[in-house]
């Protein structure tokens, strides 16, 4: 696959990369859009400035204007392009991979994305072609530093109630940089911090919080310091994952499932977006406080249009993605964080242990994400259609095939969709019975091959 991905533009530093195809994007994202005023942020890559730099100078060669915000997380970047006058902008950043890659994230004005459906297609076509004129008027640089306007923006889904101790890895990424005013507002909360020095090179541990082998970090942390909860982000902080007081790790569906009681009493019928990976949970909480459950497809630009399509306040992705309508229908991780810290401080959660609260959220059983690298992903999804034709079947995203009923002890139901990132099946399974589950997961990998 090439850097032009179904939700970003990714791939290693300087070998598919560089400068020269950074500046030939800036140019192609202002003939795309017909910009004037395009933002740039950049995250703490050692590469990063060399990067944004060359994407402006691309910008800048089209005639477009340009609003430089330094380092900014792709949350923050998003606050800005959502915020400022302007006619979109990027993010440079290669999220949770490794230091030796880079990337971007674009969007529209409004902080609408732009995903290979809407427009890095097009992208990637200009800048295979030959590089244009130089514009007769070159577009101007203007710095602009908006962490101060950040932190209060997030400050203000805060409503913390009383005093909580929280463990948090930042992982050497962007965190580590919006973090520090945002926890000093936060006076009634106590933080126990590790990895905050942004640092492009990770050089204790990789930055994705969805590998249980990374969540070990922090586990004794949050276990040490008597903490009521822990929380990792990514690299790019737009994604985070939870531990409970235990170091047991609560799935991003789970915290959904939590977070939909209020959103889903703000209002009547209020509609709530979760990807199809979630747990079945997810659907039944929202329901259960009033709220129009809404699945949808995995991947942010998908949950973004589905959300401002239904006019819905808020979103949750099994990948840690969380999204809020008061936030440009953006994801943010810091954001999560904080609507978490004020669900565990409510009056009437005060005492109670965070796992306690998950507790009865576990009521099904699910194997996680499971990955296989099939040599056919279109003849393996189709077989698999076949093969399980007496269950319920949909194709929102690859296949979904649910057996039996919620009252039946054998009820299962599994998703198995390609990657828009990497060349893999993705398999996710469920059941009422950890028996049933272990079996069902055993005879699909039977099918697809052994896990990668």
């Amino acid at each position: 696959m090439g850097i032009f991905k179904a939700y970003d533009i990714r791939g290693l530093f300087p070998s598919e990369l560089d400068a020269e195809i950074a500046r030939k994007i800036g140019n192609a994202m202002v003939r795309l859009l017909g910009a004037k005023r395009l933002v740039v942020g950049q995250d703490m890559r050692t590469h990063s400035p060399e990067v944004a730099d060359a994407v402006t100078e691309g910008m800048r060669d089209a005639g477009c204007d340009v609003i430089r915000l330094g380092l900014a997380s792709t949350p923050m970047t998003y606050f800005a392009i959502g915020s400022l006058e302007c006619d979109g902008g990027l993010c440079v950043t290669a999220s949770h991979n490794p230091g030796e890659y880079n990337g971007m994230k674009l969007c529209r004005a409004g902080a609408k994305p732009i995903s290979g459906a809407s427009g890095i297609v097009e992208i990637e076509k200009m800048c295979s072609e030959p590089y244009p004129d130089v514009a007769a008027a070159r577009g101007s640089v203007e710095e602009v530093d908006l962490l101060g306007a950040y932190t209060k923006h997030v400050l203000s889904f805060a409503a913390v109630k009383g005093d909580i101790h929280v463990a948090i890895d930042a992982a050497n990424g962007m965190a580590g940089h919006t973090l520090p005013g945002i926890l000093a507002g936060l006076t009634t909360v106590r933080a126990t911090s590790v990895l905050m020095e942004p640092d492009g090179n990770f050089p204790v541990h990789e930055a994705n919080p969805l590998k249980e082998e990374i969540l070990d970090y922090l586990r004794p942390i949050v276990r040490e310091s008597g903490a009521r909860l822990g929380v990792a982000f990514d690299g790019d902080a737009d994604r985070c994952c939870f531990l409970d007081e235990t170091g047991a790790t609560v799935g991003a569906d789970l915290i959904t499932a939590l977070l939909a009681k209020d959103f889903a009493e703000s209002g009547d019928k209020v509609p709530i977006v979760y990807d199809l990976r979630s747990s079945w949970v997810v659907q039944e909480e929202i329901k259960k406080f009033g709220g129009v459950p809404i699945r949808d497809r995995v991947g942010h630009s998908f949950i973004k249009a589905t959300m401002r399509e239904k006019g819905a306040v808020f979103g949750g992705e099994l990948s840690g993605h969380f999204y809020f309508a008061e936030n440009f229908v953006c994801d943010s991780g810091v954001i999560a964080m904080v609507s978490v810290l004020n669900l565990l401080t409510k009056p009437e959660n005060q005492g109670r242990a965070f796992s306690e609260l998950v507790e009865d959220l576990r009521r099904y059983h699910s194997t996680g994400e499971i990955n296989f690298r099939v040599p056919d992903k279109e003849a393996a999804i189709a077989m698999l259609k076949d093969r399980f034709s007496a269950g319920r079947q949909d194709e929102l995203d690859g296949i979904t095939v649910e057996f039996g009923g919620l009252d039946d002890p054998d009820w299962w139901w599994f998703n198995v969709r390609a990657s828009n990132t990497e060349p893999l099946l993705r398999l996710n399974l469920e059941a009422k019975q950890a028996a049933t589950r272990d079996a069902r997961r055993d005879e699909l990998m039977g099918l697809l091959g052994q896990p990668v």
